[in-house]
């Protein structure tokens, strides 16, 4: 359509498709007519439970979050991932401009992570996961960690991540010998999973978001409402 002369951006013929844009910034409109789109903006949070993977289909047939959100009457993304062994709170959202900022590493938003591992996590343990450990090429490292109850046979900690690498947390336990059990995300800023259940979902408002990013400083957009 855009090699056609059908798609116009801000009231001009788009002449390249490889246009990047900026969708909550600009009109576009085909054949003169604006298509029918989310013009408000929704932010929700979810409790994936373990064996969802966060993608809206899987070739192998495995269960997506968006099994979870029903008839959710707006195409939303989710805020970054977690793996299908991973629980926890995850953040879904339709404003594009939201999800990239949240996700941007220069913003070092925390993220916080109840973890089981094997065996019995030290002090010292905690001092290089603060300071950082090379898995392959990269480097990786907590922000914060807190032991909450150690034996033989296993241990459990709490730990704070800023970047939001990859599976980051259960290399940084791999690299020093303590493999993950179990792992699920209780809060990503100033939002926490409070009594969500796994499987539910909830609205989050706009109070809640400017409390939760009080950095993010481009306005909140009129939300819509959800069907409960």
């Amino acid at each position: 359509m855009i090699l056609a002369g059908r798609v116009s951006i801000n009231g001009k013929t788009a002449a390249d498709p490889a246009r990047r844009v900026t969708p909550e910034a600009i009109t576009i409109a085909i054949d003169g007519r604006e298509p029918s789109r989310e013009t408000a903006t929704i932010t929700i949070a979810l409790h994936k439970p373990r064996g969802y993977v966060t993608t809206r289909s899987d070739p192998e047939g495995r269960k997506t979050i968006y099994d979870l959100l029903g008839d959710l009457p707006h195409r939303v993304i989710p805020v970054g991932r977690l793996d299908l062994a991973t629980s926890g709170l995850l953040l879904l959202t339709n404003d594009t401009q939201f999800a990239n900022w949240l996700t941007d590493p220069r913003q070092a938003i925390p993220r916080v992570y109840l973890v089981t591992v094997e065996g019995r996590v030290t002090a010292q343990d905690l001092e290089i996961l603060e300071r950082g450990v090379m898995h392959g090429v990269e480097q990786l490292r907590a922000a914060a960690t807190d032991l909450r109850k150690a034996s033989g046979k296993e241990s459990h900690l709490t730990i704070t991540l800023k970047e939001g690498k990859n599976r980051e947390v259960r290399r940084l336990l791999e690299a020093i010998g303590h493999p993950v059990t179990r792992l699920r995300r209780v809060q990503f800023g100033g939002l926490g999973i409070g009594d969500l259940k796994p499987g539910d979902w909830r609205r989050i408002t706009d109070a809640e978001l400017r409390a939760a990013f009080p950095a993010y400083k481009v306005p909140l957009k009129k939300r819509v409402p959800i069907p409960k």
